[in-house]
């Protein structure tokens, strides 16, 4: 990869995870990343989104303790 794609791929992501942070979906960067590489490949958005749910449903005590590892610090 070239470095401005580098760039670009770093960027988009960064813009992803300040959305998803927005959003208060609890993904961190690395699973933002994986879920992007997995729609780039064909996967259908929505089913992934379901499976998310379904697995965050059957365990939610994990999806909350990796939801307070991905805020931010706040800043004063």
């Amino acid at each position: 990869m070239d470095p401005e794609a580098a760039r670009t791929a770093r960027d988009s992501l960064e813009l992803v995870f300040h959305m998803s942070n927005i959003l208060d979906t609890g993904l961190d960067r690395h699973s933002l990343s994986v879920l992007i590489s997995l729609c780039d490949l064909g996967l259908n958005p929505e089913a992934l989104a379901a499976v998310i749910k379904e697995l965050r449903q059957e365990n939610p005590s994990s999806a909350s303790a990796s939801h307070q590892r991905t805020m931010p610090p706040s800043v004063p």
